[in-house]
This record gives C-alpha cells, structure tokens and sequence, in this order.
C-alpha cells in the first residue's frame, strides 16, 4: 500500500492526502495554544510597529510636499542648488517673463516662501514659514480656510495663519495683531490643519504683502511655476527654459517634490530613523514566528515521518508547514491591523500636530509583508523536516 501511494499508484489516495493537508496545518496550528499565542503576539507587534512607523513616514512625506501638492505646476523653476521647497532664497527677478515667452508656456505664477521673524503681540518671537502666493491672476490659492476669505487676504497686511499654531504664535483669534520682520501684520483669515514637516508655522499672504515683508522687488520671487500648453512637449520646453536662465534650475513637478522629500527624509536622518523601526518590527516578527513554527515543526516531527512513510512526498509536508504560516499570517495581520487602526486613532486624537496616514495601498503592503514574513519564518521549519527519515517511525 505504500509502495503504491508513493509511487503514484493511487490518484484517488493522493489527492485525499493533498485535501488533508490544510486540515493537519489547523490542527497543528491550534493543537498548542500557547505557541499559537506567542505566534499571533509577535505577527501583531510586528504589524503595529510597521504600519505606525510606514505611516508615520508617509505622513511625513505629505508634511514635506503640503504646498508643492497645492500648486498643479509643470516647471519650477528654483534658484540654483536649492535642496528643498523651504530652502529658499530669491531669484534674479526676470523668470517669470522668460517664462510667458518661451514657446509651450501656457502661464507663471510667482511664489515667495521666506522664513520669517514673528513677534507676538505680548513679547518673544517665532519663526514661521511665510508663503506669497499670486492667487489674485489665477495662480495657487490658500487652502483649507476655516475663518474668513481669499478676500480678506487682500487687506494690507493680511495674513492666514494655522489655528493650531495660535499658541506658539501668542495670538487667541482672528484679527488679532503681531509683527513680521518687524512690520505690523494681521492675521485675517485662519486655515486649520496645514502643518509643515520642520514645525514651523505656514503663513499666507498675496505674493505683493510677502515681498513687502521679505523686502523683495515688485519682480523678485522664490519660484517661478510655469503650467505647460496642451500637447507642449514637458522636455523640450525645459531645456528652451533652462537655456534662457542663468542662477536657476528647471524642475519637473515631481523632480522637486522627491528632492524635497529626500532632503528631509535622508539627509537629516529623520527618514532613516523611522525605516530603521520598520526594519526593526519585521525583525522581530520573523524571529517569534520562525521559532514557535520551529518548536511546532518538532514537536510533530513523528507524525511528519508518518506521513512520509505513508507516501507523502517532502513538498507535501512543506505545503503544511507554509499553509500553517499563511494562517498565522492572516490572522496576526487581522488583529495587529485592528490594533494599529485603532492606535492610529488615538494617536491622531490625543497629538493632533501628529500626522499618521493609513490608505489601503499602505495596508495592501503591509499584507504583503506579513506573508512574506510568515514564510520566510517557514524555511527554518522547512529545512527541519527535509531531514526526516521515514523509517524512523517503525522505530517507535
């Protein structure tokens, strides 16, 4: 008999003993529940850790691109060696016109971003972030306002500041008064939720009150945001561009916005940092669900070689030992994800200044990861049972 089933003799024998094969990895999975346990804790640790930490980067990559995300250019153009959308400093001052002249220009818009000197009305300062924008002709508008108007912008003066930077800045509400770059200013318009990857405050003016803060020219800007015709070609349009300038770069939309975010991300640390959590928490996982699956895979090794010797073949018994991972897999990633969303929540309620973004792409990923983690935790099981002999268990 045997000799029959390993030798292929009876189909209908081996296909009972392939449909057995989720069945005997349920019960060696739940057999132990206690090692199920510790399974499952290190899968949803792991799970926990990485999707804080993923979203916490992706978070903080949307801090980093919150205004170039706001402004649907073609080109920036940017001052020559600029790192990062708040690296800034003033161009020359002739960009934009050269801009409107260069064939496949549909339209430029001027933007100033300064950092800038804010003294509270009741003593001490503040650095902030200041952005003008040309909303007036058509370009990039403020966002997310809670109190107020673009109109209100138009006062002389005028400033948007984020409600939840009220108590840095020392004021309690809009209208209230303070000083930038030692210039009386009002804040008449109030956004909520514009946040910013360094913690400094976003302000937002009309690009002729920023100049007057930062003493720029009536020409003077940051950057030039250049918006394409229909059917321009983006490259050859760039390079006519890029010929015309001198002291200045022309970046794609998507060019600055990854230079911005590799800045921030790499070159200050701040993204190793959270990669190195990801890293660490996958770890972690791979090391509790290899050795319970390890201490399981021995503790059956009896009825492995029982299964060997009644004809199954050695991808057989690998098939239980991944599906066993798969189901560990799947039910760690459903509690560790029912965890994380509800940390997520309470983080994002009790820290309101702290940005964590989940999006399905995200927990698509993280499925992935958790699978692959489950089976590459397997291979340790796996190289344990390739060694059976099945002769072993006649010798009981």
């Amino acid at each position: 008999m045997i000799k029959r089933i390993a030798g292929g003799g009876a189909p209908a024998a081996q296909g009972k003993i392939i449909r057995m094969a989720p069945k005997i990895a349920y019960r060696n999975l739940f057999h132990d529940r206690m090692s199920l346990i510790v399974t499952l804790v290190g899968i949803v640790f792991s799970v926990v850790l990485v999707a804080i930490e993923v979203g916490l980067y992706k978070g903080s990559e949307n801090k980093i691109a919150t205004v170039l995300d706001k402004a649907p250019a073609d080109l920036w153009i940017v001052p020559f060696g600029t790192k990062s959308f708040d690296d800034p400093s003033l161009l020359i001052g002739y960009e934009k016109y050269a801009a409107l002249s260069t064939p496949g220009v549909q339209k430029a818009e001027d933007m100033i971003v300064s950092f800038s000197s804010w003294r509270k009305p009741g003593g001490g300062k503040k650095t902030f972030i200041l952005v003008g924008l040309d909303y007036a002709n058509e370009g990039t508008r403020p966002w997310s306002i809670e109190e107020g108007g673009i109109e209100d912008l138009s006062l002389p003066m005028a400033i948007a500041m984020d409600r939840s930077y009220f108590k840095d800045l020392g004021i309690e509400k809009r209208g209230d008064y303070a000083e930038i770059n030692n210039q009386r200013a009002q804040v008449t318009a109030v956004t909520k939720g514009i946040r910013s990857f360094t913690t400094l405050p976003y302000g937002f003016t009309s690009i002729s009150t920023a100049r007057k803060f930062v003493g720029a020219s009536a020409a003077q800007s940051t950057y030039v945001l250049a918006t394409l015709q229909e059917g321009a070609d983006l490259e050859t349009v760039r390079k006519a561009l890029q010929d015309r300038l001198q002291g200045a770069e022309v970046l794609t939309h998507e060019e600055f916005t990854r230079r911005s975010i590799n800045y921030w991300m790499f070159s200050t640390g701040a993204g190793l940092a959270l990669i190195t959590g990801m890293v660490l928490g996958a770890i972690v996982g791979i090391v509790i669900v290899a050795q319970t699956l390890y201490a399981s895979t021995k503790d059956h090794l009896n009825e492995f070689a029982t299964l060997r010797a009644l004809g199954a073949s050695a991808s057989y018994i690998h098939a239980v030992i991944l599906i066993q991972a798969l189901l560990s897999a799947v039910l760690g990633y459903a509690a560790g994800m029912l965890l994380a969303m509800l940390a997520i929540y309470r983080l994002s309620v009790r820290v309101p200044t702290l940005t964590i973004v989940m999006t399905p792409q995200i927990a698509a990923y993280l499925f992935a990861l958790t699978v692959g983690m489950c089976i590459f935790a397997a291979i340790t099981a796996i190289r344990k049972v390739t060694r059976i002999d099945p002769a072993g268990v006649f010798n009981r």
